[in-house]
């Protein structure tokens, strides 16, 4: 996978759009939101003593592939979210090992995106792209691509960099491999884990939010959330976002604009569920700081709010995308789904993404790309229950499709008359001219990809003891096929198409009702690799060959907890990734990296005013087989032994509406080179917020402050994510963020 695996055009033609959403944002945010601050200035208003009235979804989960799991006691987490084929299940009868954060949480704390969701879990570490600024998660030590998430249970629907947070009702986050339970992933990621976002739904109570809000140095944002329930018993819902923000964030001269809306409808009848969602989304950055590629020694990390970035350089991201899903009992025991979706994307970046050495004396060149997307995802299945004797049975049997079509065209300036810097004393460089080296057109790219994945699965859930023991058994039958093209001519360069079969088998047994221990078997696949024509400078017996398609094997056990106010889960797991290169002339599938770790999740509310998430992460990221033994038994690169979160609420009983929020985040050292001689340091972060519920001319107002990165520390917090790369991306720097939210 190239750089340009992630590259950026804007050439959608919905500017009306985006225009609107800024008319509606920052309009009716600014007069309603202003209003709402004159009125607290009203010594007389007496601040409410409930917490702020939340829109928390009527959810009951159960196996459906629509109604989602009730929350966990204190509201920012679920108490289940989506496996796969196996619907929404409930976090004691799910084999695996999740965590499901709620709309309530990312409400509370601000959030922008998915990344800022993810800061509290504490088996993930967020990290960008190669050469690009895609968001990007690294969980168990491997990396979930952003465009490798499913949006409602399918995958290639999201916009591929970045995924404002206002868009969504949940994310939930799973651990481990999941070829099985959701198919291949199409961008070749998530062999630790995975991540689906769940779009918003109308509650049960009529909703009027308005909010508007500043985050870092001037970049301001408005947001508008109404919702309504209608028809007979409130079965249906529509549910509409509208976001602006524009200005420069706390990083220096780094400037962000996001227009987002989205739509959503959703029915729950006696047979027939259904859920519809619309959105787009509009990102662009000014000036976008770069990672870094060290060559040598690591340098020291420079100021946080400081911008290395050419002043010329950009990334855009336009985005249209929608899902519909339904599912029907045709009895009170066989339910049939189906489910499709589609994105039109269109990107484009000015890079100059630097090299640097110890002295952080820093090399670039100039890096345009282009890219349009076109994809169509879908599946279809039907669950039935039985029983036979004294054994209950849960039959599943699913297909599923995705397609991708993509044109990308890409242009470098000279290579060796690059652009010289410093890391501590960034100053601009006349942008030089994109012509050395170019492929396609970038005002028109061509279609140089186009990918098919197709599958079938079938599993059985097992019930025996009551319930008390589950077995889920299952087979998914996955082909894929992916075809390149010149850049230039058009005319096919390679393709691929091969096939694989990954099977489940996982047992939950509850000896109480509080506790649920789980164990499973489950497979990862990716794409196999080409051969190339050259290593080292001898030619490859096998050049172009593709091998088959890569499979890593999972083992997991662990112990699940539910006390009611407080539950969690302590995992145990090994997975293997095969990884290739030549031995004696020929490429070939030879080498193995091996993740061991241990994880630890807690989330709840121990006290009627206290709420908790936390947890850590040991891991141990070997290299098993390696080329010649070279790096055998050496650590993968940037994958930290420790990582360790804990995030705390408290609500004041002595100023009723008061809630204060404290999070702290320790990530361990990492290596930087597979030889593991270079390492980058430990880091540590500590975020502080408030929030406080009052009234406003008798309606509901909340004002929110957060302070991120406290200490303002400087720190490389990740080394690469690309597999192999070792580029730093720098910490954020202390942020603060203001909001009030207004609801009538």
């Amino acid at each position: 996978m190239s750089s340009l695996r992630a590259t950026n055009t804007s050439s959608l033609s919905l500017n009306g759009l985006s225009a609107a959403i800024k008319i509606a944002c920052f309009g009716v945010a600014g007069l309603l939101a202003g209003t709402a601050w004159a009125q607290t200035a009203d010594p007389a208003v007496e601040p409410a003593a409930k917490p702020e009235a939340m829109e928390e979804v009527e959810v009951t989960g159960d196996g459906s592939q629509v109604v989602l799991s009730e929350a966990f006691a204190g509201g920012q987490v679920a108490r289940g979210g989506r496996a796969g084929i196996l619907g929404n299940l409930d976090m004691m009868d799910t084999p695996f090992s999740s965590t499901n954060y709620t709309s309530d949480l990312m409400l509370n704390q601000q959030v922008v995106s998915v990344a800022d969701v993810l800061q509290n879990d504490p088996t993930v570490r967020v990290a960008k792209g190669f050469g690009n600024f895609q968001e990007l998660y690294m969980i168990r030590g491997f990396p979930v691509y952003s465009d490798d998430m499913t949006y409602n249970g399918v995958y290639g629907i999201l916009p591929r960099q970045f995924v404002a947070s206002q868009l969504l009702e949940r994310v939930e986050v799973f651990r481990g491999a999941s070829a099985f339970l959701n198919g291949a992933a199409p961008g070749g990621s998530g062999l630790g884990g995975g991540v689906n976002l769940v779009p918003k739904r109308a509650p049960e109570e009529a909703l009027n939010r308005v909010t508007a809000g500043i985050e870092g140095n001037t970049n301001v944002y408005g947001a508008v959330d109404i919702a309504r329930r209608f028809g007979e018993d409130n079965s249906s819902g529509i549910r509409v976002n509208l976001v602006e923000r524009a200005g420069e964030t706390a990083i220096e001269d780094q400037e962000r604009d996001l227009s987002v809306f989205s739509l959503g409808y959703d029915y729950s009848g006696e047979r027939l569920r259904l859920s519809a969602d619309l959105g787009y989304q509009n990102h662009h950055i000014d000036a976008p700081r770069p990672s870094v590629t060290p060559y040598g020694e690591i340098p020291k990390a420079p100021d946080a709010d400081s911008n290395f970035a050419q002043p010329w350089t950009y990334t855009d991201e336009e985005q249209l995308f929608g899902v519909v899903r339904g599912e029907y009992d045709l009895t009170d025991t066989v339910t049939a789904w189906v489910a499709a979706g589609m994105r039109d994307g269109s990107e484009a970046n000015v890079l100059a993404n630097p090299s640097t050495d110890a002295d952080g004396v820093t090399s670039a060149y100039r890096f345009d790309n282009t890219r349009e997307d076109k994809v169509l995802s879908a599946e279809t299945g039907i669950r039935t229950s039985f029983d036979t004797g004294s054994v209950g049975h849960t039959l599943t049997v699913s297909a599923a499709t995705f397609s991708l079509e993509s044109g990308n065209a890409y242009a470098f300036s000279n290579f060796f008359s690059g652009i010289v810097g410093d890391l501590y004393n960034p100053v601009g460089a006349e942008i030089p001219a994109a012509d050395y080296f170019v492929g396609g057109s970038l005002a028109d790219p061509g279609i140089t990809e186009k990918s098919d994945i197709s599958s079938v699965a079938i599993s059985d859930m097992l019930s025996l003891l009551d319930d008390r023991l589950l077995v889920t058994l299952g087979l998914r039958q996955q082909d894929i096929q992916t075809r390149s093209f010149n850049y230039n001519s058009g005319d096919r360069l390679a393709s691929y198409n091969d096939s694989a079969l990954t099977p489940v088998a996982a047992v939950v047994f509850k000896p109480s009702e509080q506790v649920s221990v789980y164990a499973n078997y489950i497979e990862g696949l990716m794409p196999g690799e080409t051969a190339p024509e050259t290593s080292g400078g001898t030619l490859v017996a096998n050049a172009g060959e593709v091998l088959e398609p890569f499979k890593s094997e999972q083992v997991e056990a662990g112990v699940k907890y539910d006390g009611g106010a407080i539950g969690g889960s302590l995992s145990a797991f090994t997975t293997s990734k095969p990884s290739s290169f030549v031995e004696n002339g020929v490429f070939d599938t030879f080498g193995e990296q091996r993740n061991r770790g241990l994880e630890l999740s807690v989330f709840g509310q121990p006290l009627d005013t206290v709420r908790l998430i936390g947890g850590a992460t040991l891991l141990d990221a070997e290299m098993t087989n390696t080329a010649g033994d070279v790096y055998e038994g050496k650590d993968a690169v940037g994958a930290p032994r420790l990582q360790f979160n804990l995030n705390a609420e408290w609500d004041l009983t002595a100023v009723p509406g008061l809630t204060l929020e404290a999070r702290g985040v320790h990530t361990g050292s990492q290596y930087a080179d597979a030889a593991n001689t270079i390492e980058v340091d430990s880091w540590n972060r500590v975020d502080l917020g408030a929030r406080y519920l009052t009234e406003a001319a008798g309606k509901d107002l909340t004002l929110k402050a957060r302070v991120q990165n406290v200490a303002d520390s400087n720190d490389w917090v990740s080394v690469g994510g690309y597999p192999g790369a070792n580029y730093l991306v720098l910490g954020q720097p202390r942020t603060f963020l203001l909001s009030a939210s207004l609801e009538f």
